[in-house]
């Protein structure tokens, strides 16, 4: 009885200080934004697979495995656990046992799992006190964090030992008698090869239980209130983050429904110069996010879910090559911020003010601006985590709040809007790319009464960058050659606003979105096909949202298709004897999943193909998005583009093949700052296939 009244009184006792816990964190989340949620199907299949499944953890093969197996076997000691609390709070013994061949297995597989964790986690400790990892430095990774890291570590070393010397000593006890129930295989090992039974009387190994049972079990309560204050909270959050995590590609940022109201108010000649009405003020403080309270509950749930692993960080191209930024720190920054701040806007309300900020005191500008969203860390984190939205996010507050984007990105803010694209050319040169091309106008066919299958969406770098020109010339070829049923916008054709949304100008993004939309749904446009990842990602994921809802295919694509389809066969070898390296653009590739196209294309061109070190998901960035292309880099060790170029150098290639305006202008940069000009081209697919044909 004894016994059954202090445990219930430290079950109490843990319940207790973990619910206060608790209620402060629910507090916190009550200061941040909305965020929408839906389609819980499939939410529920992505938490098997991702959560459970721990797919994305395996993309480290071997340390993957291990993490792996101590998440499964947690989830199998979860059981005993249970049945633990349940044995002490109405003092029975293994009451799961009624359950038989169920109750063996589980304890079974308990018993073999505290054996591997034990194991895994000596592995852990040993890397991360003597191995010296890089991703597990950074500014960010001061020595409390390290030291979290070791004392949660180590208490989980000491759940399993206690968890065995349990099950070790149960068996010694009752091996022999009626009342046994389940099967300890690594237990009955190690007692009958290393422990001499006869050394311990009855009454000792009575009392031995007793210490291991409480142990293991006052271990239990300790770590789980300790967890909510280390970045190992994601024991308890990474299965709920993961199912809340977004459905969408990675390449699809989330839209602002305040910023469409106001785009749509200023485009509409009967509203635009009207002033105000008495409801017209804004619900929203500010545009973006400048601190925790514009941040969304799912920022906030990112960061308190982050294991601050490093794998994120360790794939970013802009930390590779020596710059700032390091998303890892990014979410550890929301996270001690809202520590910070929290308590005092729960206390005083939203008006508490500290004098500090998320942007400024914890995040500088110049870690926002080094982002080219390539989105190499959201595809690395094994929980679902996405850092270039937050990011965004808070390019959107400097861009639109604060007037606060570099030089060169403010230029090509003017240039878009006044002239519909990136670059000062005037919109009535956007055909210019086309002389000497019989090149379909869709106002023209459209006037002559007919309506083409597809519109070639050209882009502005398409239409206006002189390498790139050269591309969509090949490409046009080949539409013709194929006798597609096509047409281009001409000078109708604005600027996505791709560079515009990703570098913060969000209003921008949706002025240049509409007026695209407008006019393409006046032609009745049902599917495009683009050269550029960029265009193909926009066009597919972002401009559904403002009505503009089309099939878009990218040029891989339909090449690709056209190739199965044996409408273009290539039987001339004049690459056979080169050797080609393909580049992964960041939009196509890790934005919409499509990494088979190209190389479905190059596998039909007669040559010697080698990849990169890092190639598909894993493929390094050329250091172009995000705005990247028109602006200096901030300080490091080397460009991204450089890094990427030194790489596919090193396969000892003759073509560098990309799919890309964008890359295509990085490749061909780094080529010439590498002096390999003579040696190695940069080609487009669209040009592979071109040349081969003969065109």
């Amino acid at each position: 009885m004894t016994r059954q009244i202090v445990f219930i009184i430290t079950v109490a006792l843990t319940l207790g200080i973990f619910g206060w816990t608790i209620l402060r964190i629910y507090s916190w989340f009550r200061i941040t934004k909305p965020f929408p949620i839906g389609d819980y199907g499939k939410r529920f299949k992505m938490m098997m697979e991702v959560a459970f499944g721990q797919t994305k953890i395996f993309r480290l093969p071997f340390i993957g495995f291990l993490h792996a197996m101590v998440f499964w076997g947690f989830c199998v000691i979860l059981i005993g656990s249970i049945e633990m609390i349940i044995d002490g709070l109405f003092n029975t013994d293994r009451i799961l046992r009624f359950s038989g061949i169920f109750y063996d297995i589980v304890m079974a597989s308990g018993d073999i799992f505290a054996f591997i964790i034990a194991i895994a986690i000596l592995v852990f400790l040993a890397r991360r006190i003597f191995a010296n990892m890089k991703r597990f430095s950074g500014i960010e990774m001061k020595h409390v964090s390290h030291l979290d890291a070791n004392i949660a570590l180590t208490l989980i070393f000491l759940l399993m030992i206690s968890l065995l010397g349990m099950n070790m000593v149960y068996y010694i006890l009752h091996s022999q008698k009626t009342d046994f129930a389940g099967v300890y295989p690594i237990s009955k090992f190690l007692t009958r090869e290393f422990i001499n039974i006869h050394f311990f009387s009855v009454p000792v190994l009575l009392n031995l239980y007793e210490i291991f049972w409480w142990s293991h079990i006052l271990l239990i309560f300790l770590f789980a209130n300790v967890l909510p204050y280390s970045k190992h909270f994601h024991v308890f959050m990474s299965v709920p983050n993961v199912f809340l995590s977004r459905l969408e590609p990675l390449g699809y940022l989330y839209n602002m429904p305040e910023i469409t109201k106001e785009v749509k108010l200023m485009m509409n000649l009967d509203t635009a110069f009207s002033a105000p009405t008495e409801n017209a003020e804004s619900v929203v403080s500010r545009f973006g996010v400048k601190d925790v309270e514009d941040i969304t509950w799912k920022n906030y749930l990112d960061s308190l879910t982050c294991t601050e692993c490093g794998r994120c960080t360790a794939v970013c191209p802009a930390n590779i090559t020596g710059k700032k930024l390091s998303p890892r720190k990014i979410i550890m920054d929301v996270r001690a911020r809202m520590k910070e701040k929290g308590p005092g806007i729960v206390r005083v309300g939203k008006g508490f003010d500290d004098h500090k900020a998320l942007i400024g005191d914890y995040i500088s500008p110049e870690e926002l601006w080094a982002c080219t969203t390539c989105n190499a860390c959201a595809q690395e984190c094994p929980v679902n985590i996405n850092h270039p939205s937050i990011i965004v996010d808070m390019r959107r507050y400097l861009v639109m709040e604060q007037s606060a984007a570099p030089g060169e990105l403010n230029a090509i803010f003017t240039n878009i809007e006044n002239n519909g694209a990136p670059w000062q050319f005037s919109p009535q040169d956007r055909l210019l790319w086309a002389e000497g091309l019989n090149v379909p106008v869709m106002a023209n066919l459209v006037n002559a009464g007919k309506k083409p299958e597809y519109l070639f969406w050209v882009g502005s770098a398409g239409a206006f960058d002189d390498r790139y020109k050269k591309v969509t010339r090949e490409f046009a070829k080949i539409l013709d050659y194929l006798k597609t049923d096509y047409a281009v916008l001409g000078t109708e054709e604005s600027d996505s606003g791709d560079v515009a949304r990703r570098a913060g100008n969000e209003m921008l993004f949706q002025m240049q979105a509409l007026m695209n939309i407008e006019v393409m749904n006046r032609y009745e446009v049902k599917k495009i096909i683009t050269c550029c990842p960029h265009d193909y990602n926009t066009l597919l994921n972002e401009y559904p949202e403002f009505g503009g809802k089309y099939e878009v295919i990218h040029h891989s694509q339909f090449l690709r298709n056209m190739i199965n389809d044996k409408k273009i066969t290539i039987t001339d070898g004049i690459f056979k004897d080169r050797k080609i390296t393909f580049h992964d653009p960041c939009y196509l590739g890790r934005g919409n999943g499509e990494y088979k196209a190209p190389r479905d294309i190059l596998d039909a061109i007669p040559s010697e193909k080698v990849e990169m070190k890092r190639n598909k998901s894993f493929a390094l960035c050329c250091g172009a998005g995000g705005g990247q292309m028109f602006k200096e880099a901030e300080k490091g060790d080397k460009e991204v583009f450089i890094e990427r170029t030194e790489e596919a150098i090193s396969t000892g290639a003759d073509i560098i093949c990309t799919g890309c305006p964008f890359c295509m202008v990085m490749m061909t940069d780094g080529i010439k700052y590498k002096n390999k000009e003579e040696e190695i081209k940069n080609y487009d697919l669209a040009e592979l296939v071109s040349k081969s044909l003969g065109l």
